[in-house]
């Protein structure tokens, strides 16, 4: 795949040269990793566009959020392309992209949000933290569902009790475009209008109030 293949797994980020649209990395935990991918995507242009290239396992809800957020209220033109896995939290990121690529080989993670607690956390602290952990939660998959523009049932379908999830099944669904590693070029598809801007709409995020 060119320089696509070469440069798309590094924890790096760089310009392309022919097309001047920045490539980040989302690798890794977004715990570790949260504050280079925001730095990245606030050297985007409001409303400009990058893709992100998708590697992690997941890791903190709150980063995870605070991704979706800068990435929507910047009205960044985001194409997400899942290059390895995509789980957990790193879900919110993907399904805030405009533009979702997957390939036969990505998978991607959805189980019900975990939580950690200190040792020595008072009762009255825990009980606290349970009942917004309840609410996150719900309203977190809620909001997934949304962005997929999948029924909220459907989506439970696969986060209780956890499912693994073949880029092949997300096209299925609808919430991801579908793309052969032996067809082409990221660069030629991206650059060939329709490829993906008018491709039946699949894997596109729906329009959100305000977007």
């Amino acid at each position: 795949m060119g320089s696509y293949h070469s440069d798309a797994l590094t924890p790096m980020t760089r310009n392309s040269q022919n097309a001047q649209v920045k490539e980040i990395a989302v690798t890794g935990d977004l715990g570790e990793s949260a504050s280079v991918i925001m730095e990245s995507l606030l050297e985007v242009a409001p409303g400009g566009r990058c893709i992100l290239y998708f590697d992690s396992p997941g890791g903190n809800a709150y980063s995870a959020i605070s991704l979706l957020s800068v990435m929507l209220l910047r009205g960044l033109d985001t194409v997400g392309v899942v290059t390895g896995e995509c789980s957990s939290a790193a879900l919110w990121p993907f399904a805030g992209c405009r533009q979702r690529l997957v390939t036969p080989y990505s998978v991607l993670f959805f189980h019900p949000m975990r939580w950690q607690s200190e040792e020595n956390v008072q009762l009255a602290e825990a009980a606290e933290w349970a009942r917004h952990f309840a609410q996150l939660e719900k309203e977190m998959d809620t909001l997934l569902a949304r962005l997929f523009d999948l029924p909220y049932e459907r989506l439970l379908e696969w986060i209780k009790p956890g499912r693994y999830v073949s880029g092949r099944e997300l096209a299925e669904a609808g919430v991801a475009q579908l793309i052969d590693l032996e067809f082409g070029s990221l660069r030629s598809i991206l650059g060939q209008p329709g490829r993906l801007d008018d491709h039946r709409r699949l894997g596109r995020r729906p329009k959100m109030a305000g977007h």
